[in-house]
């Protein structure tokens, strides 16, 4: 096993193997803490992110998927951008909500919108400006597609906890290694 571990070559794409998986988990990790242990009250810079969780925005967004939100001023918002915002009526309350603007009033300086999502058929109750997180920006694919095996129990198997074992099990042949060279040392 030592002879296997002493190439150089062996050595050279461990090491680059640990550090890519330990990138790869690390950032795992942190979209899943940013999401949900602040529960998306985090923002970084104007920017915020959310994972759809209904099928109300069908083609556009799928369920998991994710979006990058950035805050604007309530004047420079359109119809037909989609908007993230925090309902406060009816089965909306307490929801953070990602739907079109379809309708934009302004009375007296402030702003309400209607929304509605592109596969239903009936408007949301009309919110004010400051429900509204942003206009979503991206919809980044890979953070998508994390998501998508994230939120199933296999993918987060997967992409988690296998490549955890791994990371341990090249750290476990370190260590044998390790004490093998001390004991040869010592022999001397």
């Amino acid at each position: 096993m030592s002879k296997i571990l002493d190439n150089k070559f062996i050595k050279i794409l461990l090491t680059i193997l640990k550090i890519i998986i330990w990138i790869f988990v690390i950032l795992i990790v942190a979209v899943v803490l940013i999401q949900r242990i602040f529960d998306n009250k985090v923002s970084i810079g104007s920017y915020r992110m959310f994972t759809i969780v209904s099928g109300s925005m069908k083609p556009d967004y799928d369920i998991y998927d994710v979006v990058i939100v950035k805050q604007e001023n309530p004047e420079n918002i359109k119809v037909g951008d989609d908007v993230a915002y925090l309902g406060k009526k009816g089965d909306f309350t307490d929801k953070i909500v990602t739907h079109r603007v379809v309708n934009i009033e302004k009375n007296n300086g402030e702003y309400t919108f209607t929304t509605r999502g592109t596969a239903n058929n009936a408007d949301d109750p009309e919110i004010d400006s400051s429900q509204i997180y942003g206009v979503v920006k991206y919809k980044p694919a890979l953070l998508s597609f994390l998501s998508h095996i994230l939120n199933n129990s296999y993918g987060f198997y997967f992409l988690v906890f296998v490549p955890l074992a791994f990371l341990i099990f090249l750290e476990i042949l370190d260590h044998i290694k390790n004490k093998e060279e001390e004991i040869d040392e010592e022999t001397k």
